[in-house]
């Protein structure tokens, strides 16, 4: 572990701090801007520094200095002076709408989401079309197939599809659970629960937020976690509830859906639970297995490397904990790269990308289990909320390039290039002391 100013930022393994309470920061829960402090107890307090990279390690870089010729332009390709794949800016999206909560990527289109409550879709870095629901900020979006679904602050679960006649045309055609399914369950009053003194819900609607989705493509299923605490099941096919898990004591700020059957959830409650999904028919069976983290701090974000089996959790300390699979879930190590909460992880081949509050984007890379810090990615003005990878077309077989997409309360989305190839911070560090340019020929007399 090297100073934070200019070091490589290792994973340390096997530790697990447990801040106090009172460091905790929460803000009014009454407020929407500052919904995302309201369950993840981040500030959004003024007072809080702005993230301008000048500790980044990324700024000690020769290669991201403002008087740089490859700094100018943040739609210009460049390469590093030495010729080494270079992670950067490729440009921006601005529209003073809202903040950007959420995001999804497919093919060459961009899904975002504000507190405006609409939807934007965005094609080749301009604005290409959207829509907007009734009413809910857009606190999650998924894509399946020809679907699109939304989860809103005020509680619903809203599906869209493309027209095929015009693929700039989206049309709602309905909201989970159905209608249908909601008129046949009221009538039963088995299908309701108690929430508060003298207020039952039907079991199979959220009635509070629905903060985070998750798909299991290979299922057809997909996942709902909410501010009432509880987990849903849903099938893709009929949209049919299959199951309502109260899985937490507070608010599932994260739900993702991984390898070998297993389904994670995160929660205010500042745990990490593990559920193992079980097929019964036409139905599912989700059964608690374990719970990986226990802290005083919320659970913020989590992502899945299926392909390794690991799984990544993000906390409103600014820790990244992570898990290994062998056998059994084993906890893996830290990663600290941030000042304020990670809101927002994603993966993609052996990267890790974490974004914060403190408005930056940490680019991990694992190597035989060893996670090292290849770049921070600063420019946001806000914090960082959301994330989504799509692999580069440009990607070649000896230098694979990500396209990572990232959302902010700034109102802004940003768009990078990503390769795994790059050297991390150190070793441009070191590159850069022993770089001598060649020289310039002498003109002729």
């Amino acid at each position: 572990m090297r100073n934070e100013r200019g070091g490589v930022v290792l994973a340390e393994r096997n530790v697990l701090p447990r801040p106090k309470l009172s460091a905790i920061l929460r803000s009014d829960p009454k407020n929407d801007e500052e919904e995302m402090s309201r369950r993840s107890n981040v500030s959004m307090d003024s007072s809080v520094p702005p993230s301008s990279g000048e500790n980044s390690p990324l700024v000690m870089s020769p290669w991201n200095h403002p008087s740089s010729p490859f700094a100018k332009s943040p739609w210009t390709k460049s390469s590093s002076p030495m010729g080494l794949p270079q992670n950067g800016l490729i440009g921006s999206m601005v529209r003073e709408e809202g903040h950007v909560y959420s995001l999804a990527a497919t093919g060459n289109l961009l899904y975002t989401g504000s507190d405006s409550k609409n939807i934007r879709v965005w094609k080749n870095l301009k604005a290409y079309s959207g829509f907007k629901s009734n009413s809910g900020l857009v606190k999650a979006i998924v894509i399946s197939g020809e679907k699109i679904f939304t989860g809103h602050q005020d509680g619903k679960i809203r599906v869209w599809r493309v027209s095929p006649k015009n693929p700039k045309l989206h049309k709602r055609i309905g909201s989970l659970p159905t209608f249908k399914d909601f008129l046949k369950s009221s009538i039963n009053p088995k299908n309701y629960v108690k929430v508060r003194r003298k207020r039952s819900v039907l079991r199979i609607k959220h009635f509070d937020a629905v903060s985070c989705l998750s798909l299991d493509q290979d299922q057809g299923l997909l996942y709902s976690g909410s501010w009432d605490k509880t987990l849903k099941v849903w099938r893709i096919s009929d949209s049919k509830c299959l199951e309502s898990i109260r899985a937490h004591d507070d608010a599932i700020n994260t739900v993702v859906a991984g390898f070998a059957g297993l389904v994670f959830t995160g929660s205010a409650d500042g745990t990490v639970k593990v559920w193992h999904r079980q097929l019964h028919g036409k139905g599912t069976k989700h059964l608690f297995l374990q719970t990986l983290l226990n802290q005083e701090t919320a659970i913020t974000s989590l992502a899945v490397n299926t392909e390794g089996a690991i799984i990544y959790c993000g906390s409103s300390d600014g820790l990244v904990n992570f898990w290994e699979r062998e056998k059994h879930l084993k906890h893996g190590g830290v990663l600290r790269g941030h000042k304020h909460a990670v809101l927002c992880l994603a993966t993609a081949g052996n990267l890790v990308f974490s974004g914060s509050a403190d408005k930056s984007i940490c680019v991990w890379r694992r190597e035989g289990g060893i996670h090292t810090c290849l770049s921070v990615l600063t420019g946001h003005t806000g914090p960082v909320k959301c994330l989504a990878v799509e692999e580069d077309q440009e990607s070649t077989q000896g230098d694979q390039r990500w396209i990572v997409y990232s959302g902010s309360l700034d109102k802004s989305v940003k768009i990078w290039r990503v390769s795994e190839q790059a050297p991390d911070i150190q070793q441009m560090r070191l590159m850069a002391q022993n770089y001598v340019p060649s020289p310039l020929s002498s003109p002729a007399k």
